[in-house]
């Protein structure tokens, strides 16, 4: 009898190790199964990421040091407008106008206007009202069109918001590990470069707005170097929005390009 039930025990106890194994294996396969539907980004892939982002930085760089500045346009009036010794000119942006009056004996010979503002003189600067009271501003009796020019600061401060959304979703696609985030950052970067350009666009009409406005006053008007970073800053972030929007696919060129070797072959 003792002998039936010490045999009989250690059957079930070969049972339950059995079992044991076998639902162990079962959760052992759930958990692989879970781990493999995450998509991890190798190594190869994580750095072509932070190359695009570096030239994405680069544009987003562009764009902040483009539109804090005042030389987006320069008007300028001939430099014997006064028949004095000085001439006036003006330079401004998106937010803020200068005056300056320069000497010119300063001025290249060859010139007919007065200028460039980067010559020594007096500059009297006054921010724009159109964010505050709404008023127009008025240089060289010529008056600015408020409504373009507040579309276009806007469309500026929009470009912005977008390249923080793009790079905050870059950060977490980087942190978390995962491709996911690619794709709208793909779509905030090249949607802030349009806005960039657009707000460029913008701004000219309202440059040319303010020229149609008075005749009586002769002005010779050139684009600046704010425009000419804004506007790289535009085609950069394009230019990298694509690349992200590339690196989501999942057969992507730059992957065939630069094939991931698995380290556990």
């Amino acid at each position: 009898m003792w002998s039936n039930f010490f045999v009989q025990q250690e059957e079930e106890g070969r049972m339950g190790v059995a079992g044991g194994t076998q639902g162990g294996g079962m959760a052992g396969m759930k958990v692989h199964r879970g781990q493999r539907r995450i998509n991890k980004m190798s190594d190869s892939q994580e750095g072509k990421i932070k190359l695009v982002f570096f030239v994405a930085i680069i544009g987003v760089t562009l764009t902040v040091l483009g539109m804090g500045t005042e030389f987006w346009v320069e008007l300028a009036q001939p430099k014997n407008y006064s028949g004095n010794q000085t001439c006036q000119m003006a330079h401004y942006g998106l937010w803020k106008g200068c005056i300056r009056t320069l000497w010119v004996s300063d001025i290249d010979p060859e010139r007919t206007s007065c200028g460039p503002a980067e010559l020594p003189g007096e500059s009297n600067c006054t921010y724009f009202k159109f964010f505050t009271s709404g008023e127009n501003a008025v240089i060289f009796k010529k008056t600015t069109n408020r409504n373009l020019n507040l579309a276009a600061a806007i469309l500026a401060l929009l470009s912005l918001t977008m390249m923080v959304m793009g790079s905050i979703c870059i950060a977490m696609s980087l942190s978390k590990g995962v491709p996911f985030f690619l794709k709208p950052a793909s779509f905030c970067f090249i949607l802030s470069g349009f806005l960039v350009l657009l707000s460029v666009l913008v701004f000219h009409q309202s440059v040319l707005a303010l020229l149609s406005s008075d005749h009586s006053v002769p002005l010779h008007h050139e684009l600046s170097w704010s425009v000419a970073c804004v506007g790289s800053a535009g085609a950069i972030l394009i230019f990298g929005g694509v690349l992200f929007l590339i690196l989501a696919l999942p057969f992507s060129p730059l992957q065939k390009c630069f094939p991931h070797k698995d380290s556990t072959t």
